[in-house]
């Protein structure tokens, strides 16, 4: 029997190999060991609360015969693609006002946290996408906007779940994108993020995506 963290990533990958594409699919969907590197760090960072949510999320999608992750593409277009999201909008789930609320306070928390760790580690983190929403544009899709796509495809006691562990983490001064770039270098066999930054500054192999 799969592990939580297991069984979710499977689930997710299912969703993004069929995603269709406008220009025809994309090369990271060929690369099923990076997006399980990627998503099992996010995921294995998260409180068993909301792990378990979500994947009831997933399954209750399953069963809709829904693809949570191209929901998630298509919405991130409201900010990078907007007259192309025009066109698709009425066929997504709408936001509701609390989902929005809640989205936001998840966001406003995540982007404190990577810029905070893009200014510790500038070679790891750095590396990566554009923090704020205010760089989107049709070929750029930020940290921010990305995460904001994917929060809308939550179900409302997911993001409950999920700002709740946030609010008790920044009381207690961790970071979860820290936690998630530490499992992140763990999995490319790394024993800290200062290891990979001192690695990846000395011209070593870029890990991030």
């Amino acid at each position: 029997m799969k592990k939580p963290v297991e069984e979710i990533v499977a689930m997710e990958w299912e969703m993004f190999d069929r995603v269709q594409n406008l220009g025809g699919r994309a090369p990271c969907q060929n690369d099923r060991d990076t997006f399980f590197i990627m998503r099992s760090s996010q995921i294995a960072a998260w409180s068993p609360a909301m792990r378990e949510s979500y994947l009831n999320d997933l399954a209750a999608a399953q069963k809709a015969g829904r693809n949570l992750l191209s929901e998630k593409y298509a919405y991130m277009m409201a900010r990078t693609a907007p007259e192309e999201y025009a066109r698709i909008c009425d066929r997504l789930p709408p936001r509701t006002p609390d989902k929005e609320r809640l989205i936001e306070l998840i966001c406003k928390a995540h982007v404190a946290w990577q810029e905070a760790l893009a200014r510790q580690y500038p070679c790891l983190a750095g590396r990566g996408r554009a923090i704020r929403k205010e760089a989107d544009s049709a070929a750029v899709t930020s940290f921010e906007t990305y995460l904001w796509g994917e929060l809308a495809t939550y179900s409302l006691d997911t993001l409950e779940r999920y700002a709740a562990y946030v609010a008790g983490l920044a009381r207690e001064g961790v970071s979860l994108n820290a936690m998630i770039l530490q499992n992140m270098v763990a999995r490319y066999g790394y024993g800290s993020a200062e290891e990979a930054e001192a690695r990846l500054s000395g011209g070593g192999a870029d890990i991030t995506s």
